[in-house]
């Protein structure tokens, strides 16, 4: 297949469903190779793995909050496909009981492994086979700029600062070796994990922040992913791109 990654290797965290699928799957159809990480879907992933070819993508299980699994994975990818062009860290998880009252150090240590210690020795392991022209992209959310913010995100929100916060230097770092690392934020993307616990209404007030009045499809953030991953970003380094339909503007 020729494309525009043709003769790339992408990694995806989390890729076995939503917007981690939508972007292992949009990567390929531009030639790359993939590697579908997942923690537990593991049927799930392997029907990605079958749509884009198993000539040209694997699946790996590993929770990327654990480091001997993240050694694991990057082995696996290593392995099999020699370097890593692309990498994706969409895993984490959402947390919308964070308030002050109701976080206790189990649920922070959890959020924070997840959402924080994962992406920096994901970035930290995978470095070492990233070659000139490697593209980095961490998962923060809109919500960091959010206005209308309900303190149930307070302890998601913290670890999203701390993403935005490793991208700022790191884009710096790895920028010498022509490595660009860019945060992706989101906004509500109606994704299976987004509907758990929402109710209609919920849902139908978060599809009108955004003028056109929906919610955002995996595929939208998907698009943009590939776009950072091509040669014509290669001047966009240490941004945050929040792909929300204009629920924040400025």
């Amino acid at each position: 297949m020729s494309g525009r990654l043709t003769g790339k290797v992408a990694l995806v965290t989390g890729a076995s469903r939503g917007i981690g699928r939508a972007t292992a799957i949009a990567l390929s159809n531009e030639g790359a190779s993939v590697v579908v990480n997942y923690i537990s879907s593991n049927s799930a992933a392997e029907e990605v793995v079958r749509e884009i070819g198993a000539d040209r993508a694997i699946s790996v299980k590993a929770d990327v909050s654990k480091l001997d699994d993240i050694e694991i994975l990057i082995k696996q990818t290593i392995d099999r496909f020699q370097k890593i062009d692309i990498l994706v860290l969409n895993a984490g998880l959402l947390w919308q009981n964070g308030t002050l009252e109701a976080t206790d150090e189990k649920t922070f240590d959890k959020l924070f492994g997840s959402n924080v210690k994962g992406p920096f020795f994901m970035v930290q392991m995978a470095t070492p086979y990233i070659p000139e022209g490697g593209r980095i992209m961490l998962f923060s959310s809109s919500l960091t700029s959010f206005s209308m913010i309900t303190p149930n995100y307070l302890l998601y929100a913290a670890t999203k600062g701390a993403v935005e916060q490793m991208t700022r230097v790191l884009a710096k770092d790895l920028g010498k070796r022509n490595i660009t690392v860019n945060t992706i934020s989101p906004g509500p993307i109606g994704t299976d994990a987004y509907y758990v616990g929402k109710t209609e209404q919920m849902v139908r007030m978060q599809s009108n922040l955004a003028p056109a009045g929906r919610l955002g499809e995996p595929e939208d953030v998907a698009e943009v992913i590939t776009f950072i991953a091509c040669d014509q970003s290669r001047w966009m380094n240490g941004q945050n791109i929040r792909i929300n339909g204009g629920m924040t503007v400025g």
